[in-house]
């Protein structure tokens, strides 16, 4: 069987003749048998990688990857510090809201370009041409730099909560940073090869995902409720002490404010409803497909997250214990089950769903860095642009992304300030890479791309916009002020200089080099590819190993 398809000419979808590897209006492509070694797809780009994703299993890679719960709790500590119980739970509900309209946007523009570039390709687009080009250059990086700093933070996280387990029955042990560096960089590696390896396998693993992430939610709020007051435990907190009763833990901020800068936990949590974005090109009909997959994702976090944090809540019984312990969210399970054994078992659930958010970061990281240097945004453009056969995956964009993770945790595991740090440069480099696509989008009256098959309508558009965009600037500025009050080494926030470092090495690489040969995408929207309905396709592009 045989089947042409060409691009619609003069429909101003693409400037096809900038596009690497694009077709031309009017160009035809043999598909034989449902493979083909040259569809265009949506992207302006050719297909090179088979679409194994189903939506059940591309709404895994957002649940495990947004698993709400694991990060919330993990890094629970960051919303104590911010009015303790009360703070964790309003907090998480405000910035949810929130980021509901950051993801209703993003779902708009995936639905209208399905590209694995996500903000990156939108951001090319949607300031227009003339500022298009350079937006999208700094978005992109953004980005990215964004998934391998959240990837960082992730590891460290499953590495303290390994070390935890191995404490919870070795009491006499004093925690090295050494030991939380090994644990995590041992853990960041398996789950690179695991992404390298086992790519044919991820749509599988991250379908089962999906039953242990909320079973592992379920068994742990089970737990965490029945077991206080149950024998010789101590009883559950009171409703006062979960939902009125504010802690004044002396950060030095008036409470209104302290209240908004316990948000970045809750970003933290959800801020990553782009996640599914970056498999666009991995899934049939992504239009359809991606925002359905983010609609799951950002409902199904908010549900078990929430009543995940109010179980944990109401198990605490010695408040002033959680902030001499180097992970609170052990020493809860500990007041709850009052065992190391319990406590170990309630830890282990929450490593599992930790490891599947890494493969997850692993996944998006290798494949932002893979679109941008297809088209020469990065150093050795035509190493990390490799497509390996064998694998059917960026190997190389992965592996790179593994490596700058190391030299992360390297920098910065082992202190309670240099996670915060690590946390609130995820959110600020997300953050802007979300403004770069949907701010030009707003100003130009969302006139520069063809809208999908979701599309919001009318003023839902401009309101949903305007809402994710106030967000996001106004707590870009909140989350880069210093824990607390005085500032010390200690308390100082190092975000923004994080942010700022890493801007300005954009800056100086496009200046470099990128500016020389670095077109961008070009593609627009509205462009009906048959390589969005073919599953399999064959790599045959030049030298691509």
């Amino acid at each position: 069987m045989s089947e042409k398809v060409g691009l619609p000419d003069g429909s101003g979808n693409t400037d096809s003749g900038d596009i690497k590897g694009a077709a031309q209006p009017g160009e035809t492509i043999n598909i034989d048998n449902g493979v083909s070694t040259d569809l265009i797809n949506a992207s302006g780009h050719i297909q090179e990688v088979d679409r194994n994703f189903s939506l059940l299993t591309l709404t895994g890679v957002g649940i495990n990857q947004g698993s709400t719960w694991a990060p919330a709790g993990s890094s629970i500590v960051v919303a104590l510090f911010n009015g303790g119980p009360p703070g964790v739970l309003y907090e998480f509900i405000v910035v949810s809201l929130c980021y509901w309209a950051v993801a209703a946007c993003i779902a708009e523009l995936a639905s209208a370009i399905p590209s694995a570039g996500g903000v990156y390709h939108w951001a090319s687009v949607t300031p227009g041409k003339k500022w298009g080009r350079i937006v999208g250059f700094y978005a992109g990086y953004w980005n990215w730099l964004g998934w391998t700093l959240g990837g960082a933070s992730i590891a460290s996280i499953a590495g303290n909560i390994f070390v935890q387990m191995y404490a919870a029955h070795h009491p006499d042990l004093v925690v090295q940073p050494w030991h939380i560096f090994l644990a995590s960089v041992i853990i960041a590696w398996i789950c690179c090869f695991l992404v390298c390896f086992g790519n044919r396998l991820m749509p599988h693993l991250n379908g089962i995902g999906i039953f242990f992430t909320v079973a592992g939610v379920v068994i742990t709020i089970v737990v965490v409720a029945a077991m206080p007051g149950y024998g010789s435990r101590p009883a559950h907190a009171s409703s006062a002490f979960v939902w009125s009763e504010w802690q004044d833990t002396g950060l030095g901020y008036p409470k209104g404010f302290v209240f908004v800068t316990g948000m970045l936990n809750g970003a933290f949590s959800v801020g990553t409803p782009d996640a599914v974005t970056h498999l666009a090109e991995e899934i049939p009909q992504p239009g359809i497909n991606i925002p359905k997959a983010i609609a799951f994702q950002m409902v199904i976090g908010f549900i078990t997250g929430f009543c995940y944090l109010i179980a944990v809540l109401y198990a605490i019984n010695d408040f002033e214990a959680l902030f001499a312990s180097p992970f609170p969210i052990a020493e809860i399970y500990h007041q709850a089950t009052q065992s190391a054994a319990g406590e170990t078992g309630l830890l282990a659930l929450l490593l599992f769903a930790i490891l599947l958010t890494l493969i997850c970061v692993f996944i998006t990281s290798g494949r932002v860095l893979w679109t941008l240097g297809r088209d020469n945004a990065t150093p050795f453009p035509k190493t990390l642009t490799t497509i390996n056969k064998r694998l059917g995956m960026p190997l190389n964009a992965t592996i790179a992304c593994g490596v700058l993770m190391t030299i992360i945790l390297c920098i910065y595991v082992g202190s309670t300030s240099a996670f915060n740090a690590l946390v609130g440069s995820f959110i600020l480099l997300s953050s802007s890479s979300y403004i770069a696509a949907i701010l030009p989008n707003l100003l130009t009256g969302r006139k520069n791309i063809i809208y999908g098959p979701f599309h919001l309508k009318g003023a839902w558009g401009f309101i949903l916009e305007f809402v994710a965009c106030a967000y996001m600037i106004v707590w870009f500025a909140i989350y880069c002020f210093p824990a607390a009050l005085p500032v010390t080494a200690a308390t100082m926030n190092w975000s923004s200089l994080i942010w700022g470092g890493l801007t300005i090495l954009v800056t100086l690489w496009w200046f470099v080099s990128a500016r020389k040969g670095y077109k961008g995408p070009q593609a627009i929207g509205g462009v009906q590819s048959v390589a969005e309905k073919v599953r399999r396709v064959s790599v045959n592009v030049g030298d691509r190993a």
